[in-house]
């Protein structure tokens, strides 16, 4: 074969197998009703109930980055995230009462949602989830971030795995 004819060739082959090559995954994050969440602000605001901007962002960012992590291509998922609770709490009787989260046994995080997973189109599983991690505090690791939203994030990240990771592995 002539080197011009074998460079079209190879470039049709390779265009063909872009072309079916599926859509990465996607994960879309809305928040239902946010300025109702019970404690989602990490601002000097108090007892204020909702969620503030930064909160928002960072979690949909974070779960963003978990769906490409765990999903097939092609696949995705849709969540409402419903409700809230921080993990630790501002206590007013302290000095600095609204700048700081005390973290206690009994403050752990929660995060009530919905989600929809579907490829192609095609629903493959919705339901909703109370997510809870009630040893936020025994968590590896947890001393040595800075990050705010560690405790949340850690579990989303279990509960993604878990939900979710299996179904990687076996469609690989």
């Amino acid at each position: 074969m002539r080197p011009a004819l074998t460079f079209v060739a190879l470039s049709l082959l390779a265009s063909s197998s872009l072309a079916q090559t599926p859509p990465a995954a996607s994960v879309e994050v809305n928040y239902d009703k946010p300025e109702h969440f019970r404690d989602a602000s990490l601002d000097s605001n108090g007892y204020e109930r909702g969620a503030d901007e930064h909160v928002m962002k960072e979690l949909r960012s974070y779960l963003q980055t978990l769906g490409k992590r765990y999903l097939p291509p092609g696949q995705t998922l849709r969540i409402d995230i419903r409700d809230i609770d921080l993990a630790g709490r501002y206590e007013p009787w302290h000095a600095q009462a609204y700048t700081i989260r005390f973290m206690r046994d009994i403050t752990w995080p929660s995060i009530d949602l919905h989600y929809a997973l579907s490829q192609q189109g095609q629903l493959l599983n919705q339901a909703d989830a109370h997510l809870t991690d009630k040893f936020y505090l025994q968590r590896p690791g947890r001393s040595a971030t800075s990050d705010r939203l560690y405790a949340e994030k850690a579990m989303l990240e279990e509960w993604f795995r878990k939900q979710f990771g299996v179904q990687r592995q076996t469609s690989s």
